[in-house]
């Protein structure tokens, strides 16, 4: 049900130590939507039980819907924030045909949910959870929001990515929107552009609404606080599921939809995979196909949801995989408490 796989020196530490919390330091949240109902009962294990009573830190680095899981994990509760976010973005439903300002406004909404009432407070003052949302902030065609010019300038992204990923450096800049006392260094092979902007009260929402705006689906965040001046999308366009150099002393967890992740956006449909060596250091958890395979409609939900099913359908379905999971942690809490780090695969790429 539960794989786990394991890059060559991630695999030497768990042998000679076992799987144990304080051997991470950070922790990935890739992008996907409303796939991250895969993981949030894993989740919940995970910061409710596993790193419940950690004491050093941990970099938590997310995009999109990776951003909005790391905006719950580092609150006082992340437990309760997590069940928040499951519930408000189910029940979440559009009009007809619904344009981007709808969408915007109904994210904004759920990031309200999301927060509560102390949770932004609780997000910038943590010092042992320490968030990193990826934002891209556009140039050019891509930063308008006229269907036409952002679909010639997407095309354009397109083009450039399956040239070479450094060539989105034309369009797109990452912008990563961390904790004020975040130490995290890492190195882009591409050699994309990278901002560092400290994340206050004033623009924490602004830059997690922004690390998930999907483009031509949301609107792109204008001129987000302590930032420069300018339109900011989706951080999936450069850092879909990561391919970056950590530069840190432990390991990193993964839990992921899949054991095969991609670069950015535009390599979803692209025979381009990541550099095994940005993994060496990872443990990657994932749903098997099999398990997939046994869920509603045999996959796990995705952003066309929303358009192939009636809402009420949809919102049963996603509860419903909501549900089946909680046999992944059964897996999961059998393995930590096992530590048969035989059952550990080596990493698949």
């Amino acid at each position: 049900m539960l794989d786990i796989y394991a890059g060559k020196s991630a695999m030497k530490v768990l042998k000679e130590n076992g799987f144990k919390q304080e051997l991470f330091t950070s922790f990935l949240g890739a992008s996907g939507g409303p796939k991250l109902f895969s993981l949030l009962q894993s989740d919940r294990y995970l910061f409710g039980e596993f790193f419940k009573d950690r004491s050093t830190e941990l970099n938590l680095i997310g995009s999109s819907a990776g951003a909005f899981r790391s905006a719950c994990f580092a609150q006082k509760n992340p437990t309760e924030a997590i069940e928040r976010l499951a519930k408000s973005y189910a029940e979440t439903t559009y009009s007809k045909n619904a344009r981007p300002d709808e969408i915007t406004e109904k994210a904004s909404l759920l990031l309200d949910t999301v927060f509560g009432d102390s949770g932004a407070k609780d997000i910038i003052e943590n010092k042992i959870f320490k968030v990193h949302f990826i934002v891209a902030k556009s140039n050019g065609f891509v930063s308008f929001e006229n269907k036409y010019l952002q679909g010639l300038g997407l095309f354009s992204s397109y083009l450039r990515n399956r040239s070479n990923r450094h060539k989105l450096n034309k369009q797109y800049k990452r912008y990563v929107f961390q904790s004020p006392s975040s130490g995290l260094k890492f190195t882009d092979p591409d050699n994309i552009e990278t901002v560092t902007v400290n994340l206050n009260e004033k623009n924490i929402k602004q830059a997690l609404l922004a690390s998930g705006s999907i483009p031509m689906v949301m609107k792109g965040i204008k001129d987000i606080p302590n930032a420069p001046r300018g339109i900011y999308r989706d951080g999936g366009i450069i850092d879909y599921h990561f391919d970056i150099q950590l530069h840190d002393e432990g390991l990193t967890l993964y839990p992921h939809f899949n054991s095969e992740p991609k670069s950015g956006w535009f390599d979803k449909s692209s025979k381009r995979g990541v550099r095994s060596e940005n993994y060496d250091k990872t443990v990657l958890l994932c749903p098997s196909p099999k398990f997939i395979a046994s869920l509603p409609f045999s996959k796990i939900p995705d952003r066309n949801d929303f358009v192939k099913l009636d809402d009420q359908t949809r919102i049963k379905y996603w509860k419903t995989v909501l549900s089946e999971t909680e046999k992944l942690v059964e897996v999961l809490n059998n393995f930590v408490e096992s530590q048969d780090i035989d059952f550990v695969k080596p990493m698949p790429f």
